[in-house]
């Protein structure tokens, strides 16, 4: 099942890159949160949107946003990535058990066995303000888009 604008975000519990734990619901009453799905690690178009997100993070900071990019990988795979590309937001493995928070978002794509190009942006509050998603796997998210989405929440 998809998740809509207006439904609480499905809280979770995911290692990031450095096997620490983070949970969605620790940054309630403190930050909104851009999750950005993304379908597989050390691929050019995965790379190239989120080293978009680190160069220029003006757009969430300004919005309070703290950034978590989640893919399917393992925490190695993540780790690995993470640190060839400089990268300071926390990347998460939902690697294990395989896609369930992708499933919980309702962006898991079955076929290609990997998150689906979706993103998510939750309030303060834990709902969920917007969302939006790519066309297909080749189709990176502009900036206008998280501009747009982010817009809700400041």
């Amino acid at each position: 099942m998809t998740r809509e604008v207006g439904d609480e975000a499905p809280d979770f519990t995911l290692k990031d890159q450095n096997g620490n734990d983070v949970t969605l619901s620790s940054f309630r009453g403190k930050h909104n949160v851009v999750i950005v799905f993304y379908p597989f690690t050390f691929t050019g178009v995965c790379q190239g949107e989120l080293c978009a997100i680190r160069d220029d993070p003006s757009t969430f900071e300004a919005s309070g946003a703290q950034v978590l990019a989640i893919s399917c990988d393992s925490r190695f795979a993540q780790q690995q990535w993470a640190q060839q590309q400089g990268f300071t937001f926390p990347v998460l493995s939902d690697f294990w058990p395989h896609g369930q928070v992708s499933r919980a978002y309702g962006v898991f794509d079955e076929k290609l066995g990997a998150a689906t190009r979706a993103t998510f942006v939750i309030d303060k509050d834990g709902t969920i303000a917007a969302k939006f998603a790519s066309a297909n796997l080749a189709t990176p998210r502009s900036k206008e888009e998280y501009e747009t989405a982010l817009a809700k929440v400041s």
